[in-house]
């Protein structure tokens, strides 16, 4: 169980004097290796970037071959002050990926190591702008998404499970979370069979997958309609990417503060560790290398779908 982790989170970062110095010293705290923080300025004010690494007993960082897995909070902000008072909606996925930091260090303490590293990068940011978006408005962010993604994709990680509040739709319908078909290169490949049988253990329920068009894999800035940004890191890496959405069955705009469940983000955040101590030991795997080769045979690479496009 994840509950003193999410807790803990909410109440560091549900003020205004949240950022990554904070954060960084929790996750040291809790017996995490590596944390550090970088604040980034932007047109519409600064973020702090936050990265933890949690070393495998057969990682890549002690000379192992266990693979890497990354996970990001993708959000664009924390909260939305001084127009709205509080946790806004949007950062639940900064919530869960700290906690399942918080989560990992505790346990590398302890002497309960994964078999492969873990990588968690986030941004901090208690006071970011909003913005419209249909049906409900979205939050921005003070940096791109290029920034984002040039900060919290790392070339280390193996597959990426990119977790993000997906709640200002008409199509999940569902209060909790789901998961997302894998991306890879442009591609929308099959929905990994592992991950849906982890979430089933780890919910006791029938796992839930949410739709995906090829709008949502493509970039932002390119004049197309995105669910979110929930997909944007699988524009700026090879490494296949699942998205972890954390849902509602209502609308809910990414400004709306009072609208995070603790009870969703702890399952978003358990389903996250049982993730990485499994991918770690090759015992889940994000998509059929074959398959994806005999594609890219048929059909070719479809990399120019994490690009801009032509006349951009």
């Amino acid at each position: 169980m994840l509950w003193e982790e999410v807790l803990e989170v909410f109440k560091l970062l549900d003020r205004p004097q949240a950022d990554g110095e904070q954060v960084t010293a929790l996750l040291l705290d809790a017996g995490v290796k590596e944390a550090k923080f970088q604040r980034i300025e932007g047109l519409k004010g600064h973020t702090d970037f936050i990265r933890a690494v949690i070393p495998g007993q057969s990682g890549k960082m002690s000379g192992g071959q266990a693979p890497t897995l990354g996970i990001i909070g993708r959000l664009g902000g924390l909260g939305a002050r001084p127009e709205r008072i509080g946790f806004v909606s949007d950062g639940d996925g900064a919530a869960v990926a700290v906690a399942v930091a918080l989560k990992l260090g505790r346990m590398h303490t302890l002497g309960d190591l994964l078999a492969g590293d873990v990588i968690v990068t986030t941004h901090i940011c208690p006071d970011a702008p909003t913005r419209p978006h249909d049906p409900v408005p979205f939050m921005d962010s003070p940096v791109d998404i290029a920034t984002m993604n040039e900060h919290e994709v790392d070339p280390a990680m193996d597959a990426i499970l990119s977790v993000d509040t997906t709640k200002g739709n008409r199509i999940i319908n569902h209060r909790g979370f789901a998961i997302s078909p894998t991306v890879k290169e442009g591609y929308i490949l099959r929905i990994s069979e592992d991950l849906l049988d982890i979430m089933s253990i780890t919910t006791g329920q029938l796992p839930v997958v949410f739709a995906l068009t090829t709008q949502d894999i493509t970039p932002y800035g390119n004049g197309v309609h995105h669910i979110n940004s929930i997909l944007q890191p699988a524009t700026a890496t090879t490494a296949p990417c699942v998205g972890v959405a954390i849902t509602t069955e209502t609308p809910v705009p990414g400004c709306a503060t009072g609208a995070s469940h603790a009870t969703d983000v702890e399952l978003a955040a358990r389903f996250t560790l049982e993730v990485a101590k499994a991918f770690g030991e090759d015992q889940c795997q994000f998509y059929d290398e074959a398959e994806f080769q005999h594609l890219l045979h048929l059909y070719g690479s479809l990399r120019h779908l994490q690009t801009l496009g032509q006349g951009q």
